[in-house]
């Protein structure tokens, strides 16, 4: 039974967010990955979806804010210089690692439902 509380990491998230967090998390339990790596993955893939939300606004943000098929470039350099702010640049580089491990799989998730 997975201790994730998967409705608290995306509490506050557009439907679209929750939904993709909802797929990859059990994309990453079926590839057996570790809770501890799961909900880092998660965690970072969630507060970049609520500073689009909330912080930034430059880039469509709002719209990315909705659908992380829209995040570019400048929505996530922007997070990582922010985290660096408010956190610190180890935090921001283990925030960066993750994103691209969700990015990864996004990409190729939107290629398999074009199919």
């Amino acid at each position: 039974m997975p201790t994730i509380d998967i409705r608290k990491i995306t509490a506050g998230l557009s439907p679209t967010w929750s939904g993709y967090l909802r797929d990859w998390d059990r994309t990453l339990r079926a590839a057996n990955h570790p809770e501890t790596t799961r909900y880092s993955y998660l965690l970072a893939a969630a507060q970049l979806g609520r500073y689009l939300a909330t912080e930034c606004d430059e880039f469509d943000a709002a719209e990315a804010a909705d659908d992380p098929c829209l995040v570019g470039r400048g929505h996530i350099e922007g997070f990582q210089a922010w985290m660096v702010d408010i956190r610190s640049a180890s935090i921001a580089l283990n925030k960066h690692k993750c994103l691209q491990q969700f990015f990864k799989w996004l990409t190729l998730d939107e290629e398999a439902i074009r199919r």
